[in-house]
């Protein structure tokens, strides 16, 4: 697991994880729960890879997990969905 510095960096996701952060985004912005299962759904990814980046980018602090659902973390740029 990479360290949070290295994740502050929006450069620094891979792929998959962009993929996660975007699909949490998307529900978090239609005021929808952002499940694991939810995020799979929308994004084709396997669960296993989801949860995976959930917990990279929880730990990252760019997302919050709230219960079984995640949040936005403190970000300093807009989204527009």
């Amino acid at each position: 697991m990479r360290d949070k510095e290295s994740l502050e960096d929006v450069q620094e996701m891979t792929a998959a994880e962009m993929t996660v952060y975007e699909a949490v985004a998307a529900l978090n912005v239609d005021k929808r729960p952002a499940t694991a299962a939810k995020v799979a759904a929308m994004t084709d990814l396997g669960d296993d890879v989801v949860r995976r980046c959930l917990g990279t980018l929880s730990a990252g602090g760019r997302l919050v997990p709230k219960g079984d659902t995640y949040a936005l973390g403190a970000h300093d740029w807009g989204l527009e969905y």
